[in-house]
């Protein structure tokens, strides 16, 4: 009997390091500030040159500056503004997704122009130039682009008009944001193929990729984010903000998104309780709906926004 409990004891301290290694890990690759490596071989992201990058001449070509802010925590941010070619109260701020940088946004950037705005692209925290060792997935960010909202009133005046666009993690970023006591200057919200939770969205991801439940590692992991990066992943949660929120938000989804499930743009659309639309665009996977129906998308887009930004 002595024995016996000896050998279970020693199975269950081998099983605890085990999971608490497996936690570590999935810290290190999910969260922890490091190049992506998994992305590339993810079978739901497409594998083509990143669509984002083809206007990346037309950036270069414009007057772009270089703007630093400091964060809450005290991290330097890191963003890029490209002025409107006429005087203009409309500012659009863009949301990048996960392991990007602001200047992914370029083709955004360059149709917002188009439309009379003032562009500004963030670097999330953790992301290109800007400070931070961990993936905030939208939480800590939201806090952040509060502090890029109160830059842009700052330079454009009291009578800014301003517009939060996300993609993919921008996109629930910007949902998260749009829970938070937001000043007036800002009139709506566009989302596009966000996610409902980091809990949610990293339950799936361990299941599509690894093919693994979510217990004991999602909630392992969980306290380890907490520990390392000051948040749980249950808290982190983009359906409980746009619950709160009082703001027009448009959400867009790729009805063959693989990546972030199609089925959360429906869960996220039925727990905002302000004025809401959804475009669910055909055929698109994971952040494409923009280039798998550009005339659509831009339609739907300015007929949105011309409501809430004149």
């Amino acid at each position: 009997m002595k024995t016996a409990m000896i050998v279970m004891m020693a199975v269950v301290i081998v099983l605890m390091l085990v999971l608490i290694a497996a936690s570590l890990y999935l810290y290190k690759i999910s969260i922890l500030r490091s190049k992506k490596d998994f992305l590339n071989v993810d079978p739901n992201l497409i594998k083509t040159t990143h669509p984002w990058e083809t206007s990346t001449d037309w950036l270069q070509e414009q007057p772009m500056e270089t703007i630093q802010i400091q964060s809450d925590d005290r991290l330097q941010l890191t963003g890029y503004y490209v002025p409107a070619q006429t005087d203009s109260d409309k500012v659009v701020i863009l949301a990048h997704g996960y392991s990007g940088q602001g200047r992914d946004m370029s083709n955004f950037a360059k149709m917002y122009q188009g439309l009379g705005y003032h562009v500004l692209m963030p670097d999330d925290r953790g992301h290109g130039q800007s400070e931070g060792n961990y993936i905030g997935f939208g939480w800590h960010d939201r806090k952040d682009y509060l502090k890029w909202i109160d830059y842009i009133i700052k330079r454009e005046g009291e009578n800014s008009q301003i517009i939060l666009h996300g993609i993919s993690m921008g996109g629930s970023t910007v949902l998260m944001a749009s829970g938070e006591p937001l000043p007036e200057q800002v009139k709506c919200i566009v989302s596009d193929c966000a996610y409902t939770s980091v809990k949610d969205i990293l339950t799936y991801q361990l299941k599509t990729m690894y093919k693994l439940p979510a217990f004991p590692l999602i909630p392992l992991t969980s306290l380890v984010c907490r520990l390392k990066a000051g948040y749980f992943f249950g808290e982190a949660s983009a359906l409980d903000q746009v619950s709160r929120s009082k703001l027009p938000i448009l959400f867009i989804h790729g009805d063959e998104d693989k990546f972030v499930p199609y089925d959360m743009v429906h869960r996220l659309y039925a727990a905002a309780g302000s004025e809401k639309e959804l475009l669910s665009v055909p055929n698109a996977q994971h952040g494409n709906a923009y280039f798998a129906d550009k005339e659509g998308y831009g339609n739907k887009l300015t007929t949105f926004v011309s409501r809430y930004v004149f």
